[in-house]
């Protein structure tokens, strides 16, 4: 099995920690990782460690990561895809994470985060080492979201036009990235990406659950950057050459929001 590959199946939401202070070693490594994430969007997303932080549905940590952005365009998708790939990185460690972006005092979290006037701080997680044993409350959270399940690959990846699910089968060599996109993590579990193939190139497209409006914080452009990131990460490590780029291909009716796509060169 690949590294992202084993970061992406093996990674859970983690809610329940062992009250183990990280290793001297591994912060470091989180603390240098953080400071070099390439993504392809033209902003930067500054991460910083923010101690003896809590949160009603998290135990056994005081320890979270939280990152700010600035106001500009594309800032959930970017923050998503930045967010996310810090997040496989720990998950590599053997590190613990889930993504919070309702259920904490977001006021306590953005005064931690010493935000500029023009600068948003979307979701934080906490850091720590995974209990053994999951909390009662994690286990119903868990339960009530359904968060092991996903939808079937022709629910989600498309071929040509939103008429033609495509099979898992003919994906052929972009398979195992699809795949990985199939398996991300969502806001409440609703993946709302889909995926049209069409020639050498992968669109990205929202479609947007009811009740999950957009916003400043939209949660589901920030699962956008998501998926975009475990496409991207999973291309390169396959050695899939591919461009970024975001130009509306308009293949899709208004129930789908076009959001980026990846050329695949070679």
């Amino acid at each position: 099995m690949l590294k992202i590959e084993k970061s992406i199946r093996e990674r859970r939401s983690v809610r329940t920690f062992d009250d183990q202070e990280l290793t001297k070693q591994d912060r470091e490594k989180l603390s240098e990782f953080m400071k070099n994430i390439d993504l392809p969007f033209d902003m930067s997303i500054e991460f910083q460690f923010l101690e003896k932080m809590s949160c009603p549905v998290v135990v056994g940590t005081d320890l979270y990561v939280g990152a700010k952005v600035k106001d500009l365009p594309f800032l959930n998708e970017a923050f998503g895809y930045a967010f996310e790939k810090f997040i496989l990185y720990a998950q590599s460690l053997g590190i613990g994470t889930v993504w919070i972006g309702g259920t904490m005092d977001r006021d306590a979290f953005t005064k931690a985060m010493n935000l500029k006037d023009d600068e948003l701080m979307l979701c934080v997680s906490p850091i720590g080492y995974p209990a053994r044993k999951m909390s009662m409350r994690e286990t119903l959270m868990r339960k009530g979201i359904n968060a092991d399940e996903r939808k079937s690959f022709e629910e989600i990846v498309f071929e040509k036009s939103f008429d033609s699910p495509m099979s898992a089968d003919s994906a052929n060599h972009l398979f195992l990235a699809l795949e990985m996109v199939r398996l991300a993590p969502s806001a409440v579990n609703r993946q709302p990406w889909r995926i049209l193939v069409d020639q050498n190139c992968v669109h990205f497209y929202l479609k947007r659950t009811k009740g999950f409006n957009g916003g400043k914080i939209d949660m589901q452009k920030i699962d956008m950057g998501i998926a975009l990131c475990h496409f991207d990460l999973m291309c390169e490590e396959l050695g899939i050459k591919t461009e970024f780029v975001m130009k509306d291909p308009e293949l899709a009716s208004k129930d789908f929001e076009y959001i980026a796509s990846y050329r695949i060169v070679r």
